[in-house]
């Protein structure tokens, strides 16, 4: 019942169904002067379905020049074992490594590799695609959302989430499942943490010892969400404006970015980017708990926006838009492979 009235009480953990009610509408006003549902391909002509569905992450990655990003492979589903460990020799991916759905859903099936045989676990689990690629080093997370009209040079970053991952800290008594008890949040997560971790769940930390029990920064996934808007700066937004510049096609989303520190991320030192999102991005510096439902639905209307005026943009300049049977298609092997990964 406490978690229960916890959700309740947080907007940022309602369904999202509900939470984009009122979006729905502004969603439909501009399919209507679009003429087109699926419009939102049009933002980002590069990328399938303008990143909003069934997008490729190794194939956004290979728009992406590769000092940007870790090192990635492509595994096909059904590859076997050996076939696996080839490639990621071949490609010098080192372990611990992290292994996930090529067309991901909210951080689902997203796994921390660190032996071969969880690798070995994984492939034979996977009943889609995957990548697998090299853990980032570096120990802060960022999602910077960004924005470029196509008739500009320069872009601008409308909104950065600062990303608190699931660490738990040692007493010295306490299981680490009765540390994950103490925060709603953790707690939240604690049937999908018993599924991965098992009996490592009644070890006691020594005191002071922090254990990262989720290495990526995902709200799904018990990760806590700051609104790090307040980081935007003009040496920030010329770093990620003259890497975005050089991703073709890519006017409208949300990079996830792991990093050192703000000061050298400023720079453009010591940083990569975890992913590309594209048209189906939030700026999900909303789920910050500080901020209101009607703080949420200001943003995302403001950014549905500017993703639509995008689309039209490039739509005026020869992109085609989704045509309707193509797109209901395309939702149609959306559902399904969501439906794969959750159940992952």
């Amino acid at each position: 019942m406490k978690l229960f009235f916890h959700k309740i009480l947080h907007w940022e953990y309602w369904p999202f169904q509900i939470v984009y009610i009122p979006i729905y509408f502004l969603w439909s006003y501009y399919s209507i002067k679009a003429k087109s549902i699926f419009f939102f391909n049009a933002c980002n002509p590069t990328i399938k379905n303008g990143g909003f569905m069934m997008e490729s992450k190794k194939e956004i990655y290979d728009l992406i020049p590769q000092q940007y990003f870790p090192k990635t492979e492509l595994i096909k589903e059904g590859t076997d074992l050996q076939n696996v460990l080839n490639a990621i020799t071949k490609a010098k991916i080192k372990y611990p490594l992290i292994a996930k759905p090529d067309v991901g859903l909210r951080g689902s099936a997203v796994k921390k590799i660190n032996s071969i045989a969880d690798l070995e676990g994984y492939s034979q689990k996977a009943n889609f695609d995957y990548v697998v690629q090299d853990l980032i080093p570096y120990s802060n997370e960022i999602g910077i959302f960004y924005v470029r009209y196509p008739h500009e040079k320069t872009g601008r970053i409308t909104g950065i989430v600062a990303k608190e991952f699931l660490i738990v800290t040692g007493n010295g008594f306490s299981t680490v499942e009765e540390l994950i008890k103490e925060n709603p949040r953790y707690e939240l997560q604690l049937p999908v943490l018993k599924q991965e971790y098992g009996r490592k769940l009644l070890d006691i930390l020594p005191e002071g010892e922090k254990l990262n029990l989720v290495p990526y920064g995902n709200h799904a996934r018990g990760a806590k969400f700051i609104d790090g808007s307040h980081w935007i700066s003009p040496k920030l937004t010329q770093t990620i404006n003259e890497m975005c510049l050089q991703i073709p096609g890519f006017y409208f989303g949300r990079l996830d970015v792991m990093y050192h520190t703000i000061e050298e991320l400023e720079q453009g030192l010591n940083f990569s980017v975890v992913e590309l999102n594209g048209a189906g991005s939030e700026p999900t510096h909303i789920y910050d708990p500080k901020h209101s439902l009607f703080f949420a639905w200001k943003e995302l209307a403001r950014h549905i926006t500017y993703m639509y005026e995008i689309s039209v943009a490039n739509h005026k300049k020869g992109v085609a838009y989704l045509l309707h049977k193509e797109g209901m298609k395309e939702y149609k092997m959306h559902l399904e492979q969501s439906n794969k990964i959750v159940n992952f």
